[in-house]
């Protein structure tokens, strides 16, 4: 092991194993006469979280120009489609993005239903009136809208896992909806497809939890799962594994924050047509 000292408070030192360079860095930090913290920090477990970031990262990208193009298809077959010009459609969706990702900051933890990270927001309200109105591709760049806006205004406190799960469980949610609402503007469409789109974001997000979102923000966050479990069992006793904190936390959530935004999307779109969209721009 080489020792190599530097002008600062920091010392590195150099350790070959038969693999590979190890560099282990000791910040010294002072928090009391003659007491002294240190933090560690290993190039390999550097090496490794760049790595899941990175595969992270590829994962969004590449279920986003899924849901895109899922989009787009739909739309090239949907009969009815409003003209509007790719001026106001911008502006259209830019406006319902803004007041979707006030909704989204002002979202709120439910301590007797789920653990603090997951947080019951409605701002979907704005995507699905925006998607009803231009239709399912609107809805999901309204929807990737909200999540970077919200990102450049207040961060992110959940590693960008619960704002990744936001977007996609969103659009499972406005995609349905928009699309079977698209094929015949009627209120009994509409209904439909609100209630395929409750269906399918409840179960969808509930396996996408499960399966790929707790594991993923157990490891970027840095939490253990039985950590993550335990929070979920001092909520529910019924609650001990995985599968059981998605099935008494997560798929309940889902479904609350879908049927909400469902009614609320019935009862508003027509009285806000007009004023919102057709005076605009």
């Amino acid at each position: 092991m080489n020792r190599c000292d530097s002008d600062t408070d920091s010392t590195v030192w150099m350790e070959e194993d038969a693999h590979w360079s190890m560099c282990v860095y000791f910040r010294a930090r002072r928090i009391s006469p003659g007491v002294f913290c240190y933090e560690v920090i290993h190039l390999k477990e550097l090496l490794e979280n760049a790595k899941e970031n990175l595969s992270f990262l590829l994962i969004c990208i590449l279920i986003a120009l899924a849901l895109v193009a899922v989009a787009r298809i739909a739309e090239h077959f949907l009969p009815h489609k409003r003209k509007v010009s790719p001026t106001r459609r911008i502006t259209l969706i830019a406006i319902c993005g803004a007041i979707a990702m006030v909704l989204h900051l002002l979202d709120f933890p439910l301590p007797f239903l789920a653990p603090s990270f997951y947080q019951l927001d409605f701002s979907e309200l704005p995507v699905l009136l925006c998607s009803f109105y231009l239709g399912p591709s609107a809805g999901v760049a309204c929807e990737g809208l909200k999540i970077l806006l919200k990102l450049l205004v207040k961060g992110t406190s959940t590693a960008f896992v619960g704002d990744f799960a936001n977007f996609v469980v969103g659009c499972t949610l406005v995609l349905p909806a928009a699309i079977c609402y698209h094929v015949k503007k009627t209120k009994k469409t509409a209904l439909l497809g609100l209630a395929l789109g409750t269906v399918i974001m409840t179960i969808f997000g509930s396996l996408f939890n499960a399966v790929y979102l707790l594991p993923k923000f157990s490891v970027l966050f840095g939490l253990p799962l039985d950590q993550i479990v335990s929070m979920g069992s001092a909520i529910n006793g019924h609650i001990h594994s995985v599968s059981t904190l998605v099935l008494f936390s997560v798929a309940p959530l889902n479904l609350l924050k879908a049927v909400v935004v469902s009614l609320l999307t019935l009862l508003l779109y027509k009285r806000v047509e007009k004023p919102l969209f057709e005076k605009v721009a």
